[in-house]
């Protein structure tokens, strides 16, 4: 899918604004995205930090769980934004981000990264879902095939 200009900005706008809203007090590493939906609705999601790091939720999987508290199952784009003041490699979605995006995605799926640190999206990258995922775990694994006997 080819996404018109207009709905890549609502992206980065939406997520940029949610990054606003991080509780990220440890890593002080804020981060934003924002998800469209098939039925074109934009949700977003921040990176919310706890003292029990286990419990933390990043803003990938805060996007894609808001739409699916409002009835969406199906996306079209993911936009992830944050602040990386170095000039480093840009960050990636974590390994259980993948894996919530595995669910609910198709592999096709692109998935935008850009630094923030400027205010204006900047190195953005396009990636599909297979890039950062070749060989998921999908819901396909836990399908029951028949056993052939012999």
């Amino acid at each position: 899918m080819k996404l018109s200009k207009t709905v890549l900005e609502k992206l980065f706008q939406k997520a940029g604004q949610t990054m606003q809203n991080s509780y990220s007090p440890y890593s002080k590493f804020k981060v934003g995205a924002a998800v469209l939906t098939k039925n074109g609705h934009i949700y977003g999601g921040t990176n919310i930090e706890n003292a029990s790091y286990g419990v933390t939720l990043c803003a990938e999987r805060n996007a894609i769980f808001a739409a699916v508290c409002n009835g969406e199952r199906e996306f079209e784009a993911l936009v992830i934004v944050f602040q990386q003041k170095d000039l480093g490699p840009l960050s990636t979605p974590c390994g259980a981000c993948r894996q919530v995006m595995t669910e609910f995605c198709k592999p096709d799926m692109p998935i935008y990264t850009a630094d923030l640190s400027t205010g204006k999206p900047q190195r953005i990258v396009k990636k599909k879902l297979k890039d950062y995922m070749p060989y998921p775990f999908s819901p396909d694994a836990l399908i029951k095939k028949p056993v052939k006997k012999k």
